[in-house]
């Protein structure tokens, strides 16, 4: 796995390009291996079959082109994590562009789930089409093994009919077992597009599960980096806005007592003063309890968080699957 640092927060998916192309080698090799043996499968229907091989060489190029998009959008965060000028944002992140600017510049910008929801869609819209080309393979394995049924029983129902009757049964048994040898022989090479239909929708299923995950680990690297700094504001908010009211508070206190001490006033006087001290120390209880019903505040949001960060995983986990 690929490692990352600060400055490279996102990881190329090359890992997943080489497993697309250590398979299709392993799959072209296995055809090399079998090719006498598939040659008059394919050429029983080869108009049909051309056209799955046509729709399957379709399939590979744009599950290539899901991943290699990948490259583009990789190189402009981690463009500009590391603090250089990038050009214009991809398409792809383009509504999340104000939100990694400001993670750059340690911020953070108001609605970044919904925008991650939004790049998570756009990724899953564009593996619509493979998942409709693995489902069209298939269809068009049926359709070819429908056709030659078709064909095979034509032929079948040709041979009876020709049948002459009124002969010796041994006679019109070697009549109809010579008349059926040709289509039935044929009948096997009839459910070459089924093969041909159901290994290319295996290849498609494979190269979009390839995808499928290197989508994956885009959207889940992208989102920890920005919630991350989300995070890091968040926490670092309540403490700069609350320690300095605290820390006035505690110090007007002590300033009073020593004041009293000093002068070493009348009764009256120092119980006035000890007043004063109680209603100082009752205003910093007020502002602790502020501060610690402020906690549990963003306590029970990174909660929150974390449990729309574990639907999200989940949802993905079952795409996957």
């Amino acid at each position: 796995m690929a490692t990352r640092s600060a400055t490279a927060p996102l990881s190329r998916p090359g890992i997943y390009l080489i497993r697309m192309l250590v398979f299709l080698t392993l799959v072209g090799f296995l055809a090399f291996v079998l090719f006498r043996q598939i040659t008059p499968a394919f050429l029983a229907n080869a108009g049909l079959n051309g056209l799955i091989l046509g729709v399957l060489l379709i399939a590979i190029l744009l599950a290539f082109g899901q991943v290699i998009r990948l490259f583009r959008e990789v190189a402009y965060v981690n463009a500009v994590a590391a603090g250089e000028d990038s050009a214009k944002p991809p398409s792809l992140l383009a509504p999340l562009s104000p939100a990694i600017l400001a993670r750059r510049e340690g911020t953070t910008q108001a609605g970044i789930r919904s925008y991650l929801d939004t790049v998570a869609a756009r990724l899953d819209e564009g593996r619509e089409i493979l998942r409709y080309i693995a489902g069209l393979l298939i269809l068009l394995g049926l359709l070819g093994t429908f056709w030659g049924l078709i064909d095979t029983l034509s032929a079948v129902g040709s041979v009876i009919q020709s049948m002459r009757g009124g002969g010796e049964a041994s006679a019109m048994f070697d009549e109809l077992k010579n008349a059926l040898a040709k289509p039935l022989s044929g009948i096997g090479l009839a459910f070459s597009a089924s093969l041909f239909g159901l290994s290319s929708s295996l290849v498609t299923g494979f190269l979009d599960l390839q995808a499928g995950q290197a989508h994956a680990r885009f959207h889940n690297e992208l989102e920890d980096w920005l919630v991350s700094g989300e995070e890091q504001a968040a926490a670092a908010r309540p403490v700069a806005a609350q320690e300095p009211a605290s820390a006035r508070e505690l110090t007007e206190a002590v300033d009073r007592l020593s004041a009293i001490i000093s002068e070493g006033a009348n009764g009256r006087v120092a119980t006035q003063a000890m007043t004063n001290l109680a209603e100082g120390i009752q205003g910093l209880v007020q502002h602790m309890r502020a501060e610690q019903q402020m906690i549990r505040d963003w306590v029970e949001a990174q909660a929150t968080r974390e449990r729309e960060l574990k639907q999200v995983l989940d949802r993905l986990g079952r795409e996957k699957t």
